[in-house]
């Protein structure tokens, strides 16, 4: 057993859909949730400077004694994954695209992959896409503007059934069945994808790199006693009141105790 806690960062509310379902797969693990939202968003960055601010964000959760990191970040673990793996001595589980699943399940044979300008210029994307995506037709779709949308609260609201139907209709006309969410802020977006595109079937996976993480602390006994009440703390690079307002818009009680 190992009462440390669970760093997770994102740029900002994104990684809150991994957040949820770790603390419903561990409720008993306390969690260091790191918000960078003064470098909000990392998409459109270049990876080098991803790959910078995901480095100062883990020397700062290691400060806090962490346990693992989640890089509940498709761009930061797309630029940075590899490298964090290498330098720091503490695991990683980062986001991939679920492009096997996707390719698998699709009956039309054409997948939608939704996501960043960063994610899809990245080594991991392209990696996973060249591996699974033979198996189906694949078009990336960059979503220009949906991260500022999520991170504003604005999910749920006509403007963001608007800017998903700009974004994926061409590729829905085009016979693609199914879309891969390659960003985690995307997750609070289904709702509106669904309502625009009500066929399609949507792969997300929040629910699994949840998973991951305590199946790694779960082969490494490091799972919190059984005696240990869950907690989050939270750090926000930029604006902190506005961070919980988000958080609150998306679901999520921000009862956080900052931490120092």
């Amino acid at each position: 057993m190992d009462p440390r806690a669970v760093g997770i960062f994102d740029s900002g509310a994104g990684g809150l859909s991994v957040l949820g379902y770790f603390r419903g797969f561990a409720p008993r693990e306390r969690v260091v949730y790191f918000a960078d939202t003064a470098y909000f968003p990392y998409g459109p960055r270049p990876a080098a400077e991803v790959r910078k601010r995901s480095f100062a964000v883990t020397n700062r959760l290691l400060a806090s004694g962490v346990k693992l990191i989640i890089v509940a970040c498709n761009t930061a673990s797309a630029a940075a994954i590899e490298d964090l793996r290498g330098a720091f001595p503490v695991p990683f589980v980062g986001m991939v695209p679920g492009v096997k699943p996707a390719a698998s399940s699709s009956k039309s044979g054409r997948v939608a992959i939704l996501a960043t300008p960063g994610t899809l210029d990245g080594e991991l994307y392209a990696r996973v896409v060249e591996e699974f995506g033979g198996r189906a037709a694949i078009t990336s779709v960059a979503g220009t503007g949906l991260a500022e949308l999520v991170e504003r609260g604005d999910a749920g609201t006509p403007s963001a059934q608007a800017a998903v139907r700009g974004a994926l209709g061409p590729a829905i006309a085009a016979g693609a069945d199914t879309v891969v969410l390659g960003c985690t802020h995307y997750h609070f977006l289904t709702a509106d994808i669904l309502a625009e595109f009500p066929g399609v079937s949507i792969i997300d996976t929040s629910q699994a790199v949840a998973r991951r993480a305590v199946q790694v602390l779960s082969e490494a006994d490091a799972l919190a006693p059984a005696s240990q009440e869950g907690e989050l703390d939270l750090i926000v690079s930029g604006d902190r009141k506005q961070f919980r307002r988000t958080m609150a818009r998306l679901g999520f009680a921000p009862a956080a105790v900052e931490a120092t």
